[in-house]
């Protein structure tokens, strides 16, 4: 074949060539970001209403309140709180065998050793418990959440049934947290127990006064969570 006539052949092949496939892949391309557009307006929608319930349940446990139950009840005003505590503890207050004091984790109840328990064991005294129980029921009809924290000095004990501050002050602390539970049927999800023995002192050791403040058992009220009023 001449080079004449590949050359017109040439020619034809390119004029036969269509120069708008463009136009194809455009309108694939707008179909596909219309299709996109369609997806996000849905996904949008669903997820409004799938955010809503999560910003409702992180505000509600961020408030220390459990769901479903309805509108949480407001925490108690921390005064009057006091106020009713004052009411039923008065007494043992005057002696010095209960204290109240408010703290960064919450207003605390202490039972001083001196007036709750002997020496070295952990029954409460008798006659003792109505008081610890008459508290318990003030937080109870709140209630609010409450760990249960016995306390020593540091003098060191070896008796026939606790070989240190530790066993003792854990142990004083069980016995406060089945009064609650056992007498007054505080809701057991609501409390808790620690023994911290000599660890965490409210005064100096070096002191007999120091030491008789450090032996003690806190009822704390934990700050922040108030699931609202107890069941009946």
């Amino acid at each position: 074949m001449s080079d004449g006539a590949a050359r017109k052949r040439r020619t034809r092949q390119q004029a036969l060539v269509s120069h708008d496939r463009w136009l194809v892949s455009y309108a694939d391309f707008m179909t596909l970001l219309f299709a996109f557009f369609v997806v996000l307006f849905a996904t949008s929608h669903h997820n409004a209403e799938a955010l809503g319930k999560l910003s409702g349940a992180i505000h509600s446990g961020f408030s220390g309140h459990a769901t479903g139950n309805g509108p949480p009840a407001p925490p108690p005003d921390l005064h009057a709180l006091t106020g009713e505590l004052r009411s039923v503890l008065g007494d043992s207050l005057e002696k010095q065998e209960v204290s109240l004091r408010d703290t960064p984790e919450g207003l605390v109840v202490s039972f001083q050793e001196l007036g709750f328990f002997r020496s070295g064991e952990a029954a409460v005294l008798p006659g003792q418990a109505a008081k610890i129980e008459q508290a318990g029921q003030v937080l109870k009809r709140h209630g609010l959440v409450l760990r249960v924290e016995g306390h020593s000095d540091d003098q060191p004990i070896h008796n026939a049934v606790f070989a240190s501050n530790w066993e003792l002050s854990a142990a004083r602390a069980m016995t406060v947290l089945l009064l609650l539970v056992n007498d007054i049927q505080y809701d057991p999800t609501h409390i808790s127990m620690a023994g911290y023995g000599p660890y965490r002192p409210l005064a100096d050791n070096a002191t007999p006064q120091g030491r008789s403040r450090n032996r003690r058992v806190d009822l704390v009220v934990v700050r922040g969570e108030g699931p609202g009023p107890a069941k009946p």
